[in-house]
């Protein structure tokens, strides 16, 4: 199986998704700060794969203090947590899997800082092997909504690579194409990032599934030919009532699925529930560097002094989706009544 991360030898091996997919190569993470760094530079991405990275940073943060004093080491693993914390703003995986981390820290604090370290350890592997089975059972539910022979629209990367492994959005095409489901798909190229072009694509051939690269402005051709009968996308944060923070993007996709009388799907583990934001308005959009949408793989396309606005998500109203995928099941509307049944 892909695998986005893998913990060995005392160091996190990201896969370094910034090179795919013409090379496929594993960075190593000493620190808690080099998992920082590729968070922030996108060397891994997707929001359960940043989540389960970051609670290996916690680990990497505990094993990097080498001194005896309970309360300094505390001091420490507050100041790690912060610095994991301000990488990225809008998927809440992040803040999710940190908060994980360090309850489970605070509620063994009277145990020795061996053990303590070692017991961080073995909570990052069983967040990371529970990814793995979140992502299975969404596929389960999802592939139900599938049928043999169809087509599927699907945008950025929420596969394997976006996870530990198995994927969301890709994770319900993987099951259906294992049940013996003929489905294909569409991938818009995903600007200014181009995940769908360089990831989703890549990934989906690897496991053998029919797909179909288009740029993203050809997205509403396609769903007015008839031809695609589901959209499923990932999330990176949904609010309490069923508002979807996802790939910038997404939200047209949402008003041309419902223009055209398409199926508009979100797979989302119950981790990227918000339920402490009301609605997706409150969600932080990340705005981030200008020279991800004047230049592609390094070479400048637009005039010097241009002025650039490149937010990484939007944000889709409860009233385009029409169901939300979740581990547990799927969720339909009344999104705040329903989603809060999950818990």
């Amino acid at each position: 199986m892909l695998k986005s991360l893998y913990w060995d030898e005392g160091k996190l091996h990201l896969l370094d998704q910034l090179l795919l997919p013409h090379e496929k190569l594993y960075i190593e993470c000493n620190t808690h700060k080099d998992v920082a760094c590729a968070i922030i530079g996108m060397n891994v991405r997707g929001a359960p794969a940043i989540g389960v990275a970051a609670a290996y940073g916690i680990v990497l943060g505990a094993y990097e203090y080498d001194g005896e004093d309970f309360e300094y080491f505390v001091k420490h693993m507050e100041n790690v947590a912060n610095c994991l914390r301000g990488t990225r703003p809008t998927a809440v995986n992040l803040f999710w899997a940190i908060e994980r981390m360090m309850l489970e820290f605070k509620n063994s604090k009277f145990k020795s800082i061996d053990f303590l370290k070692n017991n961080l350890l073995e909570k990052a592997h069983l967040l990371a092997r529970e990814d793995v089975e979140i992502n299975r059972s969404i596929g389960r539910w999802g592939q139900q909504l599938l049928n043999d022979g169809d087509v599927v629209l699907t945008h950025c990367n929420a596969g394997a690579l976006a996870t530990v492994g198995y994927g969301t959005a890709l994770g319900i095409l993987r099951a259906a194409h294992e049940g013996g489901k003929r489905v294909s798909v569409y991938a818009g190229e995903t600007r200014p990032y181009l995940q769908g072009a360089r990831l989703t694509t890549w990934e989906l051939m690897e496991s053998g599934i029919d797909v179909t690269l288009i740029t993203d402005s050809m997205a509403g051709h396609f769903l007015r030919s008839g031809r695609i009968k589901a959209v499923i996308v990932g999330a990176d944060r949904v609010a309490a009532n069923g508002d979807v923070a996802n790939k910038i993007g997404t939200y047209g996709l949402a008003v041309l699925s419902k223009e055209n009388n398409v199926p508009f799907y979100v797979a989302s583990p119950l981790s990227t529930l918000d339920f402490a934001l009301e609605t997706g308005d409150e969600i932080v959009i990340e705005e981030r560097d200008e020279n991800e949408v004047t230049c592609i793989t390094g070479k400048r396309i637009a005039p010097l002094g241009v002025k650039v606005a490149n937010p990484a998500f939007d944000v889709t109203p409860n009233k385009y989706v029409t169901a939300i995928i979740t581990e547990l099941g799927i969720i339909r509307k009344p999104y705040h009544e329903n989603l809060k049944k999950l818990i």
